[in-house]
Parts: structure tokens; C-alpha cells; sequence
């Protein structure tokens, strides 16, 4: 099939890696526009870019996709059957979501109309779900509402970041397209129970602030959730730590009060949160340097028990 392929980020290379090797015909490829990175602000162009070029098909980057006369008259020159779009980080106008025969398709990473949005994997980690999955689904003008072509349900992990979640829902979309794909022409595309929606916003960096009086549990999943951006963080001694993993516990330690240092051994750092209960902090990042384990962290920022993170 003649497809016009959409998306930005890493996690979009295995449904096109997929598509390529099903025998489909990528026609083109759109993704945004190279952005500035690192230290030196050095123009870095999206993976799926860099997996274009390494594969000889063509790429086009709008700067505004709505705003660009010029993208459906080059779209429509390659005659695509179908547009698959995954993380491509714009909003797809009308005109290019009908063109194809078989119009656009959606890999979605959550199981519609459930976290509609931009963080799916993020905020179903935050709420505490067992499962999420993937939803197939046709595009139209609203923000995840078109009818659905195909499901998959996926377990999420007991210590699963966002990251790892959503490196997992890749693959497993990357297959689920390519089967729902093959039949296409005879799966009846089904709406979506408006009822039962829920959404998932664009994240802050503010959201990443710890607060040590929530439960453990609760920091738990912010710092999986949060992870790799924009990332669970605290202070101590006025510098911030990004806290890259750890682990909820439990236990009583009279007199200890949110966020104490209660407790260093090579584990990392035990800190006192609410509900009478700890978060095991076990690797960080402190500001300016590189990643090191919490209990590293400790030795060389001469912590004492009874310091206070936040």
C-alpha cells in the first residue's frame, strides 16, 4: 500500500521500521522541523529524519502544517493510499486527513476514549492504572475521538518508567498497525463512547517537583511517570536532583517528618514521606553533573542522617 507516513520522535521508528518491512511503499515522510539541543543549542534533526534519510525516502518538515499551502498539493503527488501518523506533534488539518482512499490512521498509545492527549503513558503511570494499550484509530478534526479500527491491552510493569512503557507500546502498535492494516477492508470502524473519555494533557516542568508530605506511592509514580521529561525532582542545599529511580516502602520511625533522611546504607537514601510512609531514593542527577547512584550522591554531598530533601 502507498502510505505518507507522520511522526517525530523515537518512539515512531518501529511502525515505520514495520510498514517498510511489511512490503508498504513509504511514499514520504513528514516530521517537525529540526530543533535546537543541548549545551550548544546545535540544530538536531527527529529520529524519524535521521531514519528517512538513512532509508532514502523523502521528507518533508512544515515549521505549521495548517498554515502551509504547499504540503497537500506535495502529498497528493505521491497518490498515498493511506496517511499512518504516530507522535508527529501537530495538529493534521481536514484536507490531508480525507485525501488517501483509506484516509488517515492514528497509533495511539492508551486504550481509547480512555487519556485522549498528549501524554497518555505519562498520566495513565501517575493515576496508578494496571493496564493501558494501544487504539488504532481513524483520524478527524477532534483531538483522539474517530472511530476505533483495533485494540491491544498491555500490563504495565510494577517498576516500568514512562520511557520503557512507551518504548514497549512502539512495538506493539508498530504489529497491531500492520495486522489491522492487512484487513482493512473488512474491519467496520467503531465509535467511540464519548462518555467514558479522559484526558491526558501536555506535562510542566513544575509538575515535576516533588512534595515529600504526599504518600510514597504517589512520588513513586511521578518519578516513573515523569520520566525521561521533564523529570522528578527535589532540592537539597538549594541544588536540584532529578531523581531518576527508587522505590516506595514502609515502616514507622518516631518523630521522623516529611522529608528526613532517615536512613543511608549502599541501597541510596530512605526518606520520610506522607502516610507514615519512605521512598527509597536509589539513582539521581544532581544539577550540572551525571547520573550516580543516590548512595555515591550521599558520600560526596556529605549527607547526615536527619537531612532534609525539598
Amino acid at each position: 500500500m502507498r502510505i505518507v507516513f507522520f511522526g517525530s520522535p523515537s518512539i515512531a521508528l518501529p511502525v515505520l521500521s514495520n510498514l517498510l518491512t511489511a512490503g508498504h511503499e513509504i511514499k514520504l515522510v513528514v516530521c517537525q522541523p529540526d530543533k535546537a539541543a543541548g549545551r550548544g543549542k546545535k540544530l538536531t534533526p527527529p529520529a524519524v529524519k535521521t531514519f528517512a534519510q538513512d532509508h532514502n525516502l523523502p521528507c518533508l518538515q512544515p515549521e505549521k502544517i495548517r498554515q502551509d499551502q504547499q504540503i497537500l498539493e506535495q502529498i497528493k503527488e505521491v497518490k498515498p493510499e493511506l496517511i499512518v501518523v504516530v507522535a508527529y506533534g501537530q495538529i493534521i488539518p481536514a484536507p490531508i486527513i480525507n485525501l488517501p482512499l483509506y484516509k488517515s490512521l492514528n497509533v495511539h498509545f492508551s486504550l481509547l476514549p480512555r487519556y485522549r492527549g498528549a501524554a497518555p503513558v505519562q498520566w495513565a503511570i501517575l493515576n496508578g492504572e494496571r493496564f493501558t494499550g494501544v487504539t488504532i484509530f481513524q483520524l478527524n478534526e477532534k483531538m483522539d475521538e474517530g472511530p476505533i479500527l483495533s485494540q491491544e491491552i498491555v500490563e504495565i510493569l510494577p517498576r516500568e518508567n514512562a520511557h520503557e512503557l512507551e518504548i514497549r507500546l512502539s512495538h506493539v502498535g508498530a504489529k497491531l498497525l500492520v495486522k489491522t492494516i492487512e484487513n482493512l477492508k473488512n474491519i467496520e470502524p467503531k465509535e467511540q463512547d464519548h462518555s467514558r473519555a479522559s484526558y491526558a494533557p501536555k506535562l510542566t516542568k513544575e509538575q515535576g517537583q516533588i512534595n515529600w508530605q504526599e504518600p510514597a506511592e504517589i512520588i513513586d509514580r511521578k518519578v516513573r511517570a515523569f520520566f525521561s521529561w521533564p523529570g522528578a525532582y527535589t532540592f537539597f542545599n538549594g541544588k536540584k536532583i532529578e531523581i531518576i529511580s527508587g522505590l516506595a516502602t514502609q515502616g514507622i520511625i518516631p518523630g521522623a517528618s516529611p522529608g528526613e533522611i532517615v536512613q543511608i546504607d549502599k541501597s541510596g537514601l530512605y526518606v520520610c514521606c506522607g502516610q507514615r510512609s519512605f521512598y527509597l531514593i536509589e539513582k539521581v542527577k544532581p544539577e550540572a553533573k551525571k547520573e550516580m547512584s543516590a548512595y555515591s550522591f550521599s558520600l560526596g554531598a556529605k549527607i547526615k542522617l536527619g537531612s532534609r530533601m525539598g
